[in-house]
């Protein structure tokens, strides 16, 4: 049996980066829906409204973003299995 090493590490070096970059993304996704919640509380409390609707939209707008890119990349992933 013969293994090619340098493949193997290949594989492994992009599969670890990968996983690292899609759990990093989802990560920011959820640190901006939880930020989403303290801008609009604190916003609530100072009497703030006007700036915390656009903070709250960004922090919105920016959690999604990613989690649509985690989506995007695990669909690719599907497809390059299926394909």
């Amino acid at each position: 049996m013969n293994i090619d090493w340098a493949a193997l590490g290949s594989v492994f070096g992009v599969s670890l980066l990968a996983t690292v970059g899609l759990v990093g993304l989802f990560t920011l996704g959820i640190v901006g829906l939880a930020k989403q919640e303290t801008v609009g509380t604190a916003a609530q409390g100072a009497g703030d409204s006007v700036r915390a609707g656009g903070s709250v939209a960004l922090a919105r707008a920016g959690a999604y973003a990613c989690f649509a890119l985690c989506a995007a990349a695990v669909a690719y992933g599907i497809y390059m299995i299926v394909a």
